[in-house]
């Protein structure tokens, strides 16, 4: 009997023990499934209900079942159809809340004349406030002003321009070219019949563009440009952060991409695998200044910044919106600038006449600064591929207030308004019947460089809210072409900029790269001169 009772008991407590430890596991099923209801009835709800956004038009049932994708090979594109279509050239994408333009007028009045009314906005804060947190593309207001006046002064700066020249001169002699050079007669499974080594061009720019943004920025360098190295897990965390984030921005509702990032699961579990990343490095980089002596240590931005921001994360957001800026959109746009080269040999026999002539054998083919302002064919041909190909296809605000933009378009507050650089630069009405042509001769007269509305052609923004970095972009962009185009052929291989294929992302990629032939040259000849 008392074995009896004492087997009995050990059982009872056996199976009480066993019961709370399922406790946890049961509530936390019980806890994901109420979540999940709740979840889809929202869902629901919502479906029931109709917003009075929602519509059925074409244009939205096209861009809900990408049935656009039969005839485009991207997004860019079908929007760039329909705003050559509309009579105003703005849409509206009713599912997305988007008021879409390409109309100058229009883009006018979002970025001075109704500024005040056209934020970034708190939905494109959320959107990308994992990744920028409240760097300077992201944040409106006080915290946009002081970031923008620090960057202002300090990118005028005489020191940090040279600093910055001298950076961009260094990455070029001794690592750029010595590449594209080896490149030239390599002999391995890679080569092609030619006997030259096919590289990715786009890579290669993203190596030089993320080792020139280092040094000048936060005065460290990663030494990326080396091609036998792999490419460091920040910068895959970087471009894939990128892509997820603006992929939440394609989302028709906002609840979508919150509910996996709240759940953790999908692309917002990546998402937050890669900042995580990032912020690593983001702490790594500003541990590096304290430790070398922080503001009174170095030229670099990030040296500057610490001077008069002592917030940690504060300092990573302005870390990560560099990079952004830096490397991203300094690659985008001479990936496009030698696709475009490449099917264009007169634009890059011309650019060698001016460099003969402007800069002679000043440095090797690598000009100063001072003369790099003067080649305005090379400024033409530059200005020319973003109108064709913008770093950023397109930006957008949302209205504070109720509006009408000038082409009639009701723009009810909390509205979504995007002018699309890309589209723009595809417009007839814009640029005339050529638009679609790649002719640098449009930017000259008398051989002189002038200049267009930069709301005619917002590329680098316009209003109160143009880029401060556009004049050090335009230095190391020129720099490179200079060099490259001095010293190589590029023949790009199965890829035309008739038909470019994009990847997502914050800036324009392109899909599977830029795989180029690179041939050395002689010394150049004279006799083709710019046109005018």
């Amino acid at each position: 009997m008392g074995v009896d009772a004492a087997l009995h008991g050990a059982a009872a407590e056996a199976a009480l023990h066993g019961a709370l430890s399922l406790q946890p596991h049961v509530a936390g099923a019980f806890f994901a499934l109420a979540a999940c209801t709740v979840a889809l009835a929202a869902l629901l709800a919502v479906a029931r209900t109709r917003p009075p956004w929602w519509c059925d038009c074409a244009v939205c049932e096209a861009y809900l079942t990408a049935s656009w994708a039969g005839e485009f090979d991207n997004l860019c594109d079908w929007y760039a159809h329909l705003l050559r279509r509309s009579p105003s050239q703005t849409v509206h994408v009713h599912v997305l809340r988007n008021v879409l333009t390409a109309n100058p007028v229009t883009v006018d009045h979002m970025l001075r004349a109704r500024f005040d009314n056209y934020p970034k906005g708190k939905p494109f804060s959320a959107i990308l406030a994992d990744l920028l947190g409240r760097g300077i593309f992201n944040v409106d207001g006080d915290a946009w002003l002081f970031q923008r006046k620090l960057a202002a002064a300090e990118l005028a700066s005489p020191a940090l321009r040279a600093f910055a020249s001298g950076v961009v001169a260094s990455e070029l002699r001794g690592r750029l070219v010595p590449l594209l050079d080896s490149a030239c007669s390599h002999d391995d499974d890679d080569d092609d019949d030619d006997g030259g080594k096919v590289l990715d061009l786009q890579d290669v720019f993203r190596r030089f563009a993320f080792d020139c943004i280092c040094k000048i920025s936060f005065g460290l360098d990663p030494g990326c440009l080396e091609l036998s190295m792999p490419v460091s897990a920040f910068v895959d965390a970087f471009d894939t952060a990128s892509m997820l984030s603006a992929r939440r921005a394609t989302a028709p509702l906002q609840i979508i991409w919150r509910l996996k990032r709240f759940f953790n699961v999908g692309d917002e579990r990546k998402l937050r695998e890669s900042v995580r990343l990032v912020d690593g490095f983001a702490a790594e980089v500003t541990r590096q200044r304290h430790k070398l002596g922080g503001a009174a240590s170095g030229s670099d931005l990030l040296s500057r910044f610490m001077g008069s921001i002592s917030d940690e994360k504060y300092l990573r957001d302005i870390v990560v919106s560099f990079m952004l800026a830096g490397r991203d959109t300094i690659a985008s746009a001479l990936t496009a600038f030698f696709l475009l080269l490449s099917d264009h040999p007169e634009v890059a026999a011309a650019i060698r006449d001016e460099v003969s002539r402007v800069a002679g054998d000043d440095d090797n083919g690598r000009p100063s600064f001072s003369k790099l302002k003067d080649m305005h064919y090379v400024h033409a041909a530059l200005y020319e591929s973003m109108r064709l190909f913008p770093p950023v296809q397109f930006d957008s605000k949302f209205a504070a207030g109720d509006d009408t933009l000038p082409d009639g378009t009701a723009v009810a507050k909390g509205t979504r308004v995007t002018y699309h650089a890309y589209a723009m630069g595809r417009m007839e009405s814009v640029w005339g019947p050529d638009c679609s042509e790649f002719r640098p001769e449009r930017w000259l007269r008398d051989g002189q460089f002038v200049p267009v509305s930069p709301y005619r052609y917002p590329v680098f923004q316009a209003g109160v809210r143009v880029c401060v970095g556009k004049d050090l972009a335009l230095m190391e962009m020129k720099a490179v072409i200079v060099a490259v185009v001095r010293g190589f052929d590029i023949e790009a291989i199965d890829r035309s900029s008739r038909r470019p294929k994009f990847a997502p992302g914050l800036t324009a990629t392109f899909a599977g790269g830029l795989p180029v032939r690179v041939r050395r040259r002689g010394r150049p000849a004279s006799g083709h001169s710019p046109p005018t």
